[in-house]
């Protein structure tokens, strides 16, 4: 998104808290400051980073604020009132759908009342599926601009061979990748998965709640041999692997209306690098994979139905075949330079001098 809006001649600042190796790595080109932070979690460390973001954008200068989520969206809100510039809203998520907050009905509320507070009032509004546009404008008459997070086009990123993976040719290779592999997103599933399949190997990339769970769960399935988890990687190094693999798979649960409203990054990423996807049926994902033909969509997220879907492309590689050339298609739709278009339009409002 910065990259698109940078090509108006903006002058941008990423804004966030020190955290992670990417942290440690800046790469981003842009200006940033990151916040050391004291609490790192909780309502501790939402607070003093609201407070924190508040005076950061209170004493300087900036022409256009944009929110991401629900957590940064009051102090952006109170500094762009205070100074009279606008502030897009880049809802990334349902955020109070999300599975973190169902249990949690005191913290659930707060931010319930932020949203109640300061939606009604917002000018500029972008999210990234229509579900959850639409859920937004129900509850609170806001209208939204749907700009999914399609991936960049990946045909100039060479994939790793079977060789230098170390992964026998004939076997079936699979990822799963994400920067949020948490809770109900069907890893544990999945790793399960591999304790009935044959001649399968599968790649974990990212990072998240139960990342380290899953490696544990690996050794205790003992398929630990049929699997290799990879930390985070920069975007382009992480799609040599997954344009090296025969499928991708996307597990998320339907317990929750976020994951519901979601179009995973992941499903485009595999679109991107021209691979199937197994996926289970949530509707959107299910919507494009059923609109292209690229995939497999799963009923319930479970060991037997993703070895089920795992054994069918495996046995059939006539049908591996076709559903990676749908997906091959589909990338020249689905892709981060047609989407952007939508980016260039809206933000034109904004530094189009005519």
């Amino acid at each position: 998104m910065a990259l698109t809006v940078q090509e108006f001649g903006t002058d941008i600042t990423i804004i966030g808290r020190k955290r992670g190796s990417c942290c440690e790595n800046e790469t981003v080109p842009w200006k940033t400051r990151r916040f050391s932070m004291v609490f790192n979690r909780g309502f501790l460390f939402y607070k003093f980073y609201n407070i924190r973001l508040f005076f950061y954008l209170l004493f300087h200068r900036f022409d256009l604020l944009v929110a991401n989520d629900l957590d940064t969206l009051f102090p952006n809100f109170l500094v762009s009132k205070l100074k009279g510039i606008p502030l897009v809203y880049d809802s990334h998520e349902y955020f109070t759908g999300v599975p973190e907050l169902q249990h949690r009905p005191f913290v659930r509320w707060v931010w319930r009342s932020i949203e109640r507070m300061i939606l009604p009032k917002l000018k500029y509004f972008i999210t990234v599926s229509d579900p959850i546009a639409e859920q937004y404008y129900f509850e609170y008459g806001i209208k939204g601009v749907t700009i999914r997070n399609c991936a960049a086009r990946s045909d100039k990123i060479v994939p790793f061979s079977r060789s230098e993976l170390g992964i026998e040719q004939g076997n079936l290779l699979l990822i799963m990748q994400g920067a949020g592999i948490n809770i109900n997103r069907g890893g544990e599933e999945l790793i399960e998965s591999m304790s009935v399949v044959e001649n399968v190997f599968l790649i974990m990339i990212g990072a998240g709640d139960v990342f380290e769970k899953l490696k544990r769960l690996a050794i205790e399935k003992c398929v630990s041999e049929k699997v290799r988890f990879i930390s985070s990687l920069p975007w382009v190094e992480m799609m040599r692997y997954t344009k090296s693999a025969d499928a991708g798979l996307s597990l998320d649960k339907n317990t929750n209306l976020n994951y519901s409203f979601s179009l995973p990054n992941k499903l485009f990423d595999y679109i991107s690098a021209g691979i199937p996807v197994i996926a289970g049926d949530l509707p959107e994902v299910t919507r494009i994979i059923t609109e292209n033909t690229c995939g497999i969509i799963i009923p319930e997220i479970t060991p037997e139905e993703i070895g089920q879907a795992i054994s069918l492309l495996d046995s059939n590689r006539d049908l591996l075949k076709v559903l990676k050339q749908n997906a091959g298609a589909a990338s020249e739709l689905l892709n981060w330079e047609r989407e952007s278009l939508q980016v260039k339009e809206f933000y034109s409002q904004f530094f189009y001098n005519g």
